[in-house]
């Protein structure tokens, strides 16, 4: 692999971490459409360009789900009780959705992509946000939810987070405590995903050779160091800078590289 594509992936890595730690927000918005450019001109067949931005992007999001978990529990911020009622649900639908994902044309898993990104771009600038209105489901009220959450993020290759705080504080669950809980929920998702994803690529012709199923390791191990080392420095940003103002940025950014990434599967 040439040193420019090192550079990309490091340079990637770099700006996911310092967004996620500056809004809040999971990496899959930012690196599944520039990860699909970069397969793309690292010459990865067109049919595989999703899938392997996708599986990469779940696995990318693992240690960074690690490393928030802990964060938050050491702040005792999560609600264990919703996670373990929640997790089953999140694991099945999650790995299940793989399988989806693995059926359908990297043009109709980009259109996708791109819908929910918008309307999540749409939430971020209107700055809706639910009212607590009702209490927290039952088990299988909460399993179902999982199902749910962990479908979507599949198919999108996120923590979950943009689903499961806006759930849980329409369920009363306060926002610290929702915030940490989605943490919590956020490492399942990966690891399931993440798994879903190499089970269903394996033995795929036209993949790149480093690639352990739709997982392209080199991406990968650049990628998730250096999120890991600029996350911190996003959090502490995150006191300075006006945040409100930063993520109406981010959510045009969101807005403009879905549409970048429809482009790109549909005119390659």
């Amino acid at each position: 692999m040439d040193l420019i594509w090192w550079i990309a992936y490091i340079a990637l890595g770099g700006v996911v971490g310092l967004m996620a730690g500056l809004l809040g927000i999971g990496g899959g918005g930012i690196m599944v459409p520039i990860l699909t450019s970069l397969f793309l001109l690292q010459g990865v067949p067109h049919e595989h360009l999703a899938h392997l931005a996708l599986g990469t992007s779940m696995a990318a999001i693992v240690p960074a789900s690690i490393s928030s978990l802990l964060s938050h529990h050491r702040r005792k911020a999560v609600r264990w009780e919703i996670v373990r009622y929640i997790a089953p649900g999140i694991l099945i639908g999650t790995f299940c959705a793989t399988f989806i994902a693995a059926l359908l044309p990297t043009r109709g898993l980009a259109i996708f992509f791109a819908c929910f990104m918008l309307l999540m771009s749409l939430q971020m600038l209107a700055n809706i946000k639910p009212k607590p209105t009702r209490s927290l489901p039952g088990p299988m009220g909460l399993g179902g939810a999982g199902l749910g959450i962990g479908g979507i993020s599949a198919l999108v290759a996120i923590g979950g987070g943009s689903m499961t705080v806006p759930f849980l504080t329409w369920c009363n669950v306060k926002l610290p405590n929702a915030i940490g809980t989605s943490a919590a929920v956020g490492l399942p998702i990966a690891l399931a995903g993440a798994l879903g994803y190499i089970v269903n690529g394996i033995g795929i012709d036209g993949l790149p050779g480093a690639s352990l199923g739709f997982v392209y390791l080199p991406a990968l191990i650049l990628m998730a160091p250096f999120s890991i080392l600029m996350a911190p420095i996003g959090a502490r940003l995150a006191h300075r800078l006006p945040v409100v103002y930063l993520k109406r940025i981010f959510a045009v950014l969101l807005m403009v590289l879905s549409l970048q990434m429809v482009y790109t599967v549909f005119t390659a």
